[in-house]
């Protein structure tokens, strides 16, 4: 870790804890700033508040006082889901106190250099990818941000010999300064999140942020399908490295007569990767990219990809009970994910779909669900999805109340060779914490039946 002066005797506040908070103001407080933590859970249901009490940090729990804005901070460090027109966070900008997120003070203490993954979907898988490629290779990486350890606890006992790989979110990026990642990703581009963004221009543009500060020294990868990603890439000052399932490129990561390909040079054949769907084979040709450039072994890449069948709740193999495969894909948190999972299988499929209803309908749905034999619906959407369901010819449709209902049900209209698959094109809130919490119930539900 870098000893930094650059926070010594300032004043900061850390606003929302959580994981990155908890990080934050400990590592502050380490780096000699005079830290005050707010944030809205009360101190007696708040141990991570009393914890950093403990280490003798001012905290200030229970509310978010906007009188706390006046007592003459230098720098705000907000968590990434505090939206910007929190009145706290407008109050800042008012008196033109800079905000930022974790992953700047992350970056400013890192010894390590930094590949950064970004982009709407694919994210979690492409970084696991790269973390395993480079670790197979013996390249001493670690892994943090929204995948693993929060970055800043990362960086902490990062050195020269490491490699950090890190995903990184819109909300995330919106609060760096000077962050520079060596090799940056963006997997692709689509509407999300435009509840907190505002606006689709609004939400490219905080994705575009990963390679601000980039020079011609750095790398960014970016997907050549998409016309979003490359208008991004024009405007980087890195060396741009192309990925295609498309058309085959001359130079990057690309298919090529059923080969793999970087640069010109075949890399592996398409059939022996285990993990299924074309959207994971654009997350496959961007980690090769990224894992290449980071000095990784052509062996290590291939031994990975032989043997990675998926990231824990992104279409996620969890067994095969008479003759039915199950898959979790609880990350498929919107419509396009579910889409893609769908378009995965060439099988009979039994879909389980619902879950937080933020307003919009599931007609572009409807395409992807031909192949879909028997749907079951269950959350706040269910009577939406179920109707896309309807239009879309499906005969069987079945509501329940929630996915470890799901799942019996899901069994028992099925037959030997179907695919039962958990992606409900849904946020979880509605019924779950988290959509871990949402995919641990469907695989706990599955191991049930054995």
């Amino acid at each position: 870790m870098k000893a930094i002066k650059t926070y010594e005797h300032k004043k900061i506040l850390v606003l929302g804890l959580a994981k990155s908070g908890v990080s934050a103001a400990a590592l502050l407080h380490k780096l000699g700033a005079f830290v005050t933590v707010n944030d809205s859970k009360p101190l007696s249901e708040n141990p991570e508040a009393q914890g950093l009490l403990e280490q003798g940090i001012k905290v200030v729990c229970g509310s978010h006082p906007i009188e706390l804005m006046d007592e003459g901070f230098e720098l705000v460090v907000k968590n990434p889901g505090i939206p910007y027109y929190n009145p706290m966070i407008q109050k800042a900008e008012e008196y033109g106190i800079p905000v930022i997120t974790e992953v700047e003070l992350a970056y400013q203490i890192s010894e390590a250099p930094l590949v950064a993954i970004t982009g709407t979907n694919g994210k979690t898988t492409t970084t696991t990818l790269i973390f395993e490629m480079l670790e197979t290779s013996k390249k001493h990486p670690l892994i943090a941000g929204n995948i693993g350890t929060v970055a800043s606890t990362v960086a902490q006992k990062a050195t020269e010999e490491n490699m950090i790989v890190i995903e990184l979110s819109s909300f995330q990026l919106m609060g760096i300064g000077t962050f520079r990642p060596k090799i940056a990703v963006i997997t692709n581009l689509y509407d999300a999140h435009l509840d907190y963004h505002g606006s689709r221009d609004e939400y490219f543009a905080a994705k575009a942020l990963i390679t601000k500060n980039q020079t011609e020294e750095d790398y960014l990868i970016v997907n050549a399908d998409q016309e979003e990603v490359l208008k991004i890439a024009r405007d980087s000052k890195a060396q741009i490295v192309p990925f295609s399932t498309n058309e085959v490129l001359n130079s990057g990561a690309y298919v090529d007569n059923g080969w793999i390909c970087f640069n010109g040079e075949q890399i592996m054949e398409t059939k022996d990767i285990v993990l299924p769907g074309k959207h994971n084979l654009e997350n496959i040709l961007s980690a090769v990219a990224a894992a290449l450039l980071s000095g990784a072994d052509q062996e290590a890449i291939i031994k990975v990809l032989t043997t990675f069948v998926g990231v824990r709740h992104r279409l996620q193999y969890v067994g095969n009970i008479a003759g039915r495969k199950f898959y979790n894909d609880s990350k498929a948190t919107n419509i396009l994910a579910t889409e893609n999972a769908l378009a995965a299988f060439e099988e009979p499929i039994v879909l389980l779909a619902g879950g937080l209803d933020r307003g919009n309908s599931f007609n572009q749905l409807i395409p992807s669900l031909k192949n879909v034999k028997v749907l079951i619906t269950f959350g706040e959407t269910a009577e939406k999805v179920g109707q896309a369901g309807y239009e879309a010819g499906i005969k069987t449709i079945l509501r329940v109340d929630n996915v470890e209902k799901a799942v019996p049900v899901a069994f028992q209209y099925s037959v030997p060779g179907d695919v039962i698959l958990l992606s409900p094109a849904c946020a979880s809130w509605d019924q779950y914490k988290t959509f871990e919490v949402r995919g641990d119930m469907f695989i706990e539900a599955v191991h049930k039946l054995r």
